[in-house]
């Protein structure tokens, strides 16, 4: 007789599922069994399902399904704070000289800097674009997908590469690029040895050289091939600043979108970071080719890029998802703190009805599992859904008067994690890690970061 899968029940908790419906319950359940969600409805579960390892009260809380990160920079962790005045082609110019020294430690206790803070506050898949590969550095991705597997966060992470060095009329320095050949092999080599497609895959690859200003369009137009011929995903960054519009316009006489398209960069498979400054028929190129966006507010705000037309992009049927960045231009280095300032800031832009508070959270939860390709198993709590989930409290001063759970999480301040299940395994419990020894993993990291500073200064 085969033995029942184990199950968690979580009860008495506001249920927010972010499907199809948006379907919510101020009082409802949540059963897991396995890796899968079973159950999700109102009132408390049914009573005694075989199998039940744990009963948790989630009075008090809201249950959501797990934040997902679709756009972020590991490393940039050992080099927060600098630049601080800089918009983005000034604050490359001044970063890429110490990324350029970065190597195989320094870049393992970034990503497990970077991880901790994301799955603390929410975030159960998390996304990773590294393009920064110093020779001699070691195997950096490699380094990050150790990372992700020992705190237990489903990793999308993206082999990124730059060929367009300074003296070919790029942006990074000639010492930080890889060659054209190097670049694909290498991203070749990385499918090949970690990218898992199957539905439960906590680990997927995907191919994303760095952006129009670091690239040459040969690598551009072969990354798009081996992509497709390899069955992944294709990430880059799009549409920032003007300054790219800039750089496009005259060096290939387009625009950013265009360009891309040109080098078949738009598609159901492709989704781009920032998408700031788009024309209406970018945007319509966007919504008629599935093409999908990684919304980073905090960080578009900090190096004073621009806004992103999200309502533009959402009413066109465009997938948007949320993104930290990379925390050198958003040094929280949290998710749930964009569900807020996505909010706030296209309501500035775009007045009261630019943004609810439930588009919002869709953006950080069903929207960012659209633009990585998994909303059929991520982003909603639904019946046969994987298990990565999170109960937030609600019921402490910080949110004691706001009826409304939703509007709680996302307007009010940072909602304490009371459990994070990923694959329906614990990752965060009463607001701490439960996979790794956060001051640990704090004090490496600053060590690393000092360490990066004195490399770069020449010490």
């Amino acid at each position: 007789m085969t033995a029942p899968p184990p199950r968690t029940v979580i009860e008495n908790c506001a249920v927010a599922t972010v499907d199809a419906h948006d379907t919510e319950h101020p009082s409802g359940h949540i059963v897991v069994a396995g890796n899968r969600i079973e159950a999700v409805g109102p009132g408390p579960a049914p009573e005694s399902p075989d199998g039940v390892v744990r009963r948790v009260d989630g009075t008090g809380h809201l249950a959501t399904p797990g934040l997902v990160n679709t756009h972020h920079h590991f490393y940039q962790w050992l080099t927060r704070g600098l630049a601080q005045n800089s918009g983005l082609f000034d604050w490359l110019t001044a970063l890429y000289p110490v990324w350029a020294r970065i190597d195989g430690p320094m870049v393992y206790e970034a990503a497990r800097a970077s991880l901790a803070m994301m799955a603390r506050g929410g975030v159960t898949t998390a996304m990773d674009h590294h393009y920064v590969f110093p020779r001699g550095a070691g195997d950096l991705l490699g380094a990050e997908i150790r990372a992700a597997r020992e705190l237990g966060v489903r990793f999308h992470p993206t082999r990124g590469s730059m060929d367009l060095g300074a003296s070919a009329g790029g942006l990074p320095p000639d010492f930080a690029v890889e060659t054209t050949d190097e670049a694909l092999a290498a991203t070749e080599a990385a499918i090949d040895a970690h990218h898992d497609p199957s539905a439960d895959s906590m680990l997927r690859v995907g191919v994303a050289p760095c952006s129009p200003f670091s690239v040459s369009t040969e690598l551009l137009r072969e990354a798009a091939v081996l992509a497709r011929r390899k069955g992944v995903r294709l990430h880059t960054h799009g549409s920032e600043t003007v300054e790219e519009e800039r750089f496009c316009k005259e060096r290939f006489g387009m625009g950013p979108t265009d360009y891309l398209d040109s080098t078949g960069w738009l598609g159901d498979d492709v989704w781009m970071a920032h998408c700031i400054h788009m024309s209406d028929a970018d945007i319509a190129a966007f919504a008629r080719t599935g093409t999908g966006v990684a919304h980073c507010p905090s960080s578009n705000a900090r190096i004073a890029a621009g806004t992103a037309p999200v309502p533009a992009l959402l009413a066109a049927g465009v997938p948007v998802g949320l993104g930290v960045d990379g925390t050198a231009s958003n040094e929280t280095g949290e998710l749930h703190t964009e569900l807020r300032n996505a909010l706030l800031v296209h309501r500035l832009a775009g007045g009261s009805g630019a943004l609810t508070v439930r588009q919002s959270l869709r953006l950080g939860t069903h929207g960012g599992a659209r633009v990585l390709g998994r909303a059929d198993d991520l982003g909603s709590l639904e019946p046969g859904k994987l298990a990565d989930l999170v109960l937030w409290r609600l019921d402490g001063l910080g949110h004691s008067t706001i009826a409304d759970p939703v509007a709680a999480l996302v307007l009010g301040p940072p909602a304490p994690v009371t459990l994070s299940l990923v694959n329906g395994r614990t990752v965060v419990e009463d607001g701490r890690l439960v996979t790794a020894d956060e001051d640990g993993i704090a004090r490496r990291a600053r060590d690393e970061s000092r360490r990066l500073a004195r490399i770069a200064a020449g010490d």
